[in-house]
């Protein structure tokens, strides 16, 4: 089975992915996690409480725009578009919080209509969260005041396909397996497979800057868009009238990774290529994290680069593959997976072995090609275990990897510790550059009396190191709210200032996205 052939899903709120097919903890993994004195909850899941929403003034006007029956204001609805699927956003859902709950869910159906939305709720000063596959884990779909979601899923087509270009026009509310079938039925493919792809959507792929699994040879998104479409409460701005220009800044950038601060990216011009022929995948092992880093830089800034390329700490390794006989027979060692869209490159597996590489075959590759977008299913069952589980990402320069990988190691298991739950912290590089790679970091512990808490003291420490180390507070997550102050220390008070008058260009009645990104 290929990409194109997954379904999309609609998430379940408050859990991940496809209800009809949910994953069950193995008896082993949950005596595992009683070593970590993780305990079931006595209590279940709360039911949210209605609370009031819009006037029938602000709902008239809102109905006025896009027709009535595009234009929801139940519970079930509101309920569903609450926040995003970061382990807080669940725990705040388990809870019944509803805090950040929309007052009415919006359904336009062209670029015309978001515009007209957005000067209806620029004029009436009602704030706007944009809204496509709602998978953001930072925070970035949690205004911070009242507000109504707008959902994209009715921009849903291909609008064109530019075959001597090789470029195709899809809008926002496309998902992401729906393109990929899409694109396939013409032969082509977008080469785009972040982790979230059963949810995740064309839309937030442009507004969160995202990264997919075979980064190494398709890119990040934001390399794969070379033109898109914003509506603003002022109106449209065009960008992409080639693919490269001197004409100035570049300003596709500028609303790339914007979160819809700064407008809703309704569609998207994106670089699409041939559907390959042949896929291979197999994985490498090596003694340790430090030969594995050597051995994928060397192909990342020298060649020949494969399509996906991954390497898993020794942690990570021991706990994805249990079984020794699949690192050839040994016990300890890391794993690198290694993929290829088209013909196989020998070369690729040249450069493998001389940096001291054991080709262990098709098995570990395979395994983890099958098993890629079901892993984000565990993070449920744990959690009704009564574990801590999350994740976190950063990047650095090639110079910086190992201390950055310690340092955060270090805070994480130092900040839960302390807190009377230490953790398991396993890390793998997902992305790599010539210049550098990302860190992504999954940390599962017992949960204490307030799990939201607790995580948050845990992410301060670990972006505390992170900025200390080196690093950027996100690769390719975003910056929501949950990375707000992080990123303006990261970038500088003049560089915050300029963004903010961009966002006062655009947006004057700051009624786009409020909180998220800027404050």
């Amino acid at each position: 089975m290929t990409e194109s052939d997954l379904p999309v899903v609609q998430l379940t709120p408050g859990r991940w992915g496809d209800p009809a097919h949910p994953v069950d903890l193995p008896a082993a993994a949950v005596d595992a996690l009683k070593h970590l004195g993780v305990r079931r909850p006595a209590a279940g899941p709360v039911d949210p409480v209605d609370r009031p929403g819009l006037t029938a003034a602000q709902l008239n006007f809102l109905a006025g725009v896009v027709g009535a029956e595009h234009v929801t204001t139940d519970l079930d609805s509101r309920w569903a578009h609450t926040r995003g699927y970061s382990t807080p956003d669940l725990l705040r859902h388990r809870a019944g919080d509803t805090s950040d709950m929309p007052d009415a869910v919006v359904y336009p159906g062209t670029h015309d209509e978001v515009l007209a939305v957005l000067a209806a709720c620029s004029e009436h000063d009602l704030a706007v969260v944009p809204y496509s596959g709602g998978t953001s884990v930072v925070g970035g779909l949690a205004a911070s005041r009242r507000f109504i979601t707008v959902d994209l899923r009715r921009l849903d087509q291909l609008i064109e396909i530019d075959e001597v270009s090789r470029t195709a026009t899809l809008q926002a509310g496309v998902r992401g397996p729906a393109a990929e079938a899409l694109l396939a039925d013409r032969g082509y493919t977008l080469g785009h497979f972040p982790q979230s792809y059963e949810g995740a959507s064309i839309g937030g792929y442009a507004a969160a800057r995202s990264s997919g699994q075979s980064s190494a040879g398709y890119g990040r998104f934001d390399q794969i868009v070379v033109g898109l479409t914003l509506a603003t409460p002022r109106g449209t701005v065009e960008l992409g009238r080639a693919p490269m220009s001197a004409a100035g800044p570049d300003l596709r950038q500028l609303v790339l990774g914007s979160e819809g601060a700064f407008g809703i990216i309704t569609s998207v011009v994106v670089r699409i290529r041939p559907r390959p022929t042949e896929r291979h995948f197999e994985g490498w092992r090596f003694e340790n994290f430090e030969a594995g880093l050597t051995a994928i830089r060397r192909l990342a800034q020298d060649g020949p680069l494969p399509t996906v390329l991954r390497l898993s700490d020794e942690a990570e390794t021991a706990v994805n593959l249990a079984d020794p006989d699949v690192l050839g027979g040994g016990t300890g060692g890391v794993l690198a997976i290694v993929g290829f869209d088209g013909p196989y490159k020998q070369a690729t597996a040249g450069v493998l072995t001389a940096a001291g590489g054991q080709n262990v075959g098709e098995g570990p590759g395979e395994t983890w090609r099958v098993g890629r977008y079901r892993a984000p299913y565990l993070r449920d069952p744990l959690l009704d275990e009564g574990a801590l589980v999350e994740t976190l990402e950063t990047a650095a320069f090639w110079a910086k990897v190992p201390a950055l990988k310690a340092a955060v190691t270090e805070a994480l298991v130092r900040s839960l510790t302390d807190q009377g739950t230490p953790p398991l912290v396993l890390c793998h590089v997902s992305h790599v550059y010539e210049t550098g790679a990302s860190l992504y970091f999954t940390v599962i512990s017992a949960q204490t009396d307030d799990p939201v808490g607790q995580w948050r003291t845990a992410k301060a420490a670990a972006s505390q190191a992170i900025a200390v180390a080196g690093g950027t507070i996100s690769h390719h997550h975003g910056v929501g709210t949950d990375h707000r102050e992080a990123y303006a220390e990261e970038i500088g008070p003049l560089a915050v200032e300029a963004l903010q008058a961009v966002k006062n260009v655009l947006d004057p009645g700051r009624v786009l996205n409020p909180g998220i990104l800027l404050t």
